[in-house]
């Protein structure tokens, strides 16, 4: 076997494309200089466009959780009440967050595999007048759950309260009209569905999020949103850029435009559809239902036979193959396969062959081409399609 021949899909870093790693590759320009303003301006109305949005959107050197930093530095005063909603790892992450600046946390665990309950929600708004802030995630990587944003943000827009959501890992695969489901602060990294290496996050603001910024009385200073809202009035950024991972994001942006939103949406949900399609094929449990189940990367249960762990590194030395594994709770009870950013069919087929190999090494008796048979009658428009 070609020993260096390798497949990553997991949930982030995902594979980046030689269109955006050729971009990365162009000489250095200064990161003050009107030439990259006027990259700055560009990639900014593109981001826009992404995030479906006419609010301010900022570009910051840092990974996914730096944009979460920034949010809640810039929100959550000291004693401010806060409402976490959390189904998982990135939901506990947020909540975290808001209690290391001083949130007084009022912490919703739905549980890990489900999603947001919005009656709770409502019930502790309404009990709750003064809370300030909403945290929650959009697409939950841990657990392959995907919450409906939209019915959120209607609901939230009804009280004083501002909604920032965790979209690192959703973003650009997974519908979220900013502006049109009343979302405040948005949150995203480049490493996902932006098919950039990591090292760089977005994020955006409304105007109801600049009253609360701006009586914020938290200490901050690399991730100010003031001194950025400052800065790009010259399309200049605070500090230091990645000039470099501006230019992949250009070109990555240009990409996801050139195939559209709706039909980048729609290959993520096909690709979903197909994975889930394939792992029920070979009979194995997802741990999520279909109703609220991720369109960027599918959790599944591990066989009784073997450890999802055990599973995952036989398909890494045998296929180089690289499948995410499970987190806290979850670790060797569950696999998670992404199918985010630069993935399309093939990719699914690859997962799905390499798996059903894998699982007859460890002992669990599957039909081979079982699972690829059934991703590929959702591909070809077939009776499950």
């Amino acid at each position: 076997m070609m020993k260096d021949k390798k497949y990553l899909l997991i949930p982030g870093p995902t594979p980046v494309p030689p269109r955006v790693v050729e971009a990365m590759s162009r000489p250095i320009i200064g990161h003050r200089s009107a030439e990259f303003q006027g990259v700055m301006e560009r990639v900014t109305g593109k981001l826009k466009k992404i995030f479906q949005t006419e609010n301010h959107v900022f570009v910051m050197g840092s990974s996914g959780t730096g944009a979460l930093e920034t949010a809640v530095v810039n929100l959550v005063s000291p004693g401010d009440k806060v409402l976490a909603l959390s189904g998982g790892k990135f939901g506990e992450r947020f909540a975290e967050l808001a209690k290391l600046y001083g949130g007084e946390v009022i912490f919703e665990d739905f549980g890990w595999g489900y999603d947001i309950d919005l009656n709770v929600v409502k019930k502790q708004l309404d009990a709750n007048p003064d809370i300030k802030v909403v945290l929650a995630t959009q697409n939950e990587t841990s657990t392959g759950v995907q919450n409906d944003i939209k019915a959120l943000g209607k609901l939230v827009a009804q009280y004083d309260a501002v909604l920032a959501v965790d979209a690192v890992s959703g973003l650009g695969a997974i519908d979220l009209k900013t502006d049109e489901w009343n979302v405040d602060v948005v949150c995203s990294g480049s490493q996902k569905a932006f098919m950039l290496p990591p090292g760089l996050a977005f994020i955006s603001v409304s105007d109801k999020a600049w009253a609360k910024i701006e009586k914020n009385t938290t200490p901050n200073y690399y991730f100010s949103l003031l001194k950025a809202r400052k800065n790009i009035a010259k399309w200049n950024t605070t500090y230091t850029t990645p000039v470099s991972m501006v230019y992949g994001l250009d070109a990555a942006l240009d990409m996801i435009l050139e195939e559209g939103l709706d039909n980048v949406f729609a290959r993520h949900a096909l690709l979903a559809k197909a994975t889930r399609a394939g792992i029920q094929g070979l009979g194995l449990e997802l741990l999520v239902p279909d109703e609220y189940a991720s369109l960027a990367v599918t959790a599944v249960q591990a066989p009784m036979v073997v450890d999802a762990d055990t599973l995952r590194k036989v398909l890494l030395k045998e296929y180089g193959v690289t499948f995410a594994g499970g987190q806290d709770m979850m670790k060797g009870k569950i696999f998670r396969i992404a199918h985010m950013g630069y993935a399309d069919k093939m990719d699914v087929i690859i997962a799905l062959a390499s798996l059903e190999m894998a699982l007859g090494k460890c002992g669990y008796k599957a039909e081979l081409g079982a699972g690829v048979r059934e991703a590929q009658m959702v591909f070809v428009g077939g009776e499950h399609a």
